[in-house]
Parts: C-alpha cells; sequence; structure tokens
C-alpha cells in the first residue's frame, strides 16, 4: 500500500465512521473505485483506533467520570450508584453482542461480507430503516433515560456493522431513534459504546499482525489522520443534530448503493475483489 493511498483511505475513514454511512464499506468500495487493492478487515479495523481515540479525546471529561464513578462503584458497594457509574455498566452491557458476535463471525467478517453485492444492499436497506426510525421516533427519552434492556437493544444493533455497509453510528441510531431517543442522545451513546468494540477489535488486528501482513507505515499514517478528521466531524455531527434530520444521509446511501449494484452488474467491479 502506499502512501498516498493510505492517507486518502485515513480520510474517508475520519470523513464516515460518525455519520451513518458506514466507514467500513467506504473503505471497501474506494479501493475497487480507484483500482486499489482491497484494503482488508485488519487495515480497517486498526486505522478505526485513530478514529475512537478522537471519541475519548473529545468526550474525555465524561468518559474520565464514568470510568471514576463505574470504580467507585465496585470499590464501594453500599453507595448508592450514581448516573455515570450507570453508565459505565450499560457501556458494557451495550458491548456483548458485538464482542461475541465478532469472535463467532470473524471468518466471515474478513471474507463473506466484504462481497460487494452484499455491501449495496446493506447501505441501501438499512438506509431506509434508518429513515423510518428518525421519522416514527418520539424523541423525548434522552441518556437519563437509559435501561440495560434498551443498552442491550442499541448493542445488537452496533452488532450489525460486522456487515459493512449497515454502519456502526446508523445502526446505534436506528435502534436508539425507533426506542423513542433523541438524535443527539442517540448519537452520543453510540459514539461512547463504540470505544470498547472498536479498541477491541483494532488492538486485536495490531497483535495478529505483529508477524507480517500489514505494512505499519503507511497503517500508522492513515490512523493519524482518521484521528485529526474523526475529531472535526464528531464537533460538527453534534451540532448538526440539534437542527437537522438524517435524510440527507440516507439519500446518499441509496444514491451510493444502487451505483454499486450497477457497477457490479455491469462488470466495472468485481463484488468479491475483497473476499
Amino acid at each position: 500500500m502506499g502512501w498516498f493511498e493510505a492517507a486518502f483511505l485515513g480520510l474517508v475513514q475520519g470523513l464516515t465512521e460518525f455519520i451513518p454511512v458506514s466507514s467500513s464499506a467506504h473503505l471497501r468500495i474506494v479501493g475497487d473505485l480507484f483500482g486499489w487493492e482491497d484494503p482488508g478487515a485488519a487495515f480497517t479495523a486498526i486505522i478505526q483506533i485513530g478514529t475512537e481515540l478522537a471519541v475519548l479525546i473529545y468526550f474525555r471529561k465524561d468518559i474520565a467520570r464514568i470510568i471514576r464513578s463505574w470504580v467507585g462503584s465496585l470499590l464501594h458497594r453500599d453507595r448508592p450508584r450514581d448516573a455515570d457509574a450507570r453508565m459505565g455498566w450499560l457501556i458494557i452491557i451495550g458491548s456483548i453482542p458485538i464482542i461475541v458476535l465478532g469472535l463467532l463471525l470473524q471468518d466471515q467478517i474478513e471474507t463473506t461480507f466484504r462481497d460487494l453485492r452484499i455491501v449495496a444492499i446493506a447501505l441501501v436497506l438499512f438506509s431506509l430503516i434508518l429513515y423510518a426510525a428518525d421519522r416514527m421516533s418520539s424523541g423525548k427519552l434522552e441518556l437519563s433515560d437509559l435501561t440495560p434492556r434498551h443498552g442491550l437493544a442499541y448493542g445488537f444493533a452496533q452488532a450489525l456493522a460486522l456487515i459493512p455497509g449497515v454502519s456502526r453510528s446508523g445502526g446505534t441510531i436506528t435502534a436508539g431513534r425507533f426506542l423513542g431517543y433523541s438524535r443527539s442522545a442517540a448519537a452520543r451513546y453510540s459514539f461512547l459504546l463504540a470505544i470498547p468494540a472498536v479498541l477491541g477489535s483494532g488492538l486485536y488486528q495490531v497483535q495478529q499482525s505483529l508477524d507480517g501482513g500489514i505494512e505499519w507505515g503507511p497503517t500508522l499514517l492513515a490512523t493519524v489522520i482518521s484521528f485529526a478528521v474523526g475529531y472535526v466531524v464528531i464537533a460538527w455531527l453534534l451540532r448538526y443534530l440539534d437542527r437537522g434530520s438524517f435524510t440527507p444521509f440516507v439519500v446518499y446511501r441509496v444514491v451510493l448503493g444502487l451505483l454499486i449494484l450497477v457497477l457490479v452488474g455491469t462488470g466495472v467491479l468485481d463484488p468479491n475483489s475483497g473476499a
């Protein structure tokens, strides 16, 4: 992988990780459109560490408070559990589905799920589900209303993002909207919930790649770029959700998914080049 290619993919990762359009789908598609070799699931997982570091820094005060309260709840069980300690437990509960399914479906994640036809169908189908959820939601619930049952529902929705095209943020935000949460509350929990899954997956791939298989220079460059761009996108998205809807993202996903199906159907793209 060349340096320019890695830098461009890092830019794509940073731009698409937090908006509901599926960063993994874009990384999968971009390589084929430009005639580049598919970067692979390992590269994708590692550079996502960059965007998660952006989450850690952007929400550093919230995360530090949650960790401090959660640890305190373990050390002092006689104390009433406050909202931050409760959020710590809800993040753990919501992380269970993607950890379990990620381990069980590891082979499919790296092969079958990267078929461009599956990616395209996921882009279109889940965009329509997101549109329905956004339109139907009461939007009255906030993070203070989150329950373990809702946290687990968010977690299963996040696990759908193991299929490129679904979108981790898109899946969790869709679940949140169906459950009646506001756009900003659904997005904030989506960011927090992704931290254990993405960092765990990325660090696992780092460990697996230590004996070769990854070009570390370009990969680290892509990770740094994804961090910088992702930080800006987080700030923009949270401001946008105070007044905007998900409709522009829905339209974009449908157009992109249909375009991929046309390009695959006409032989321009090989659907299995990354599988």
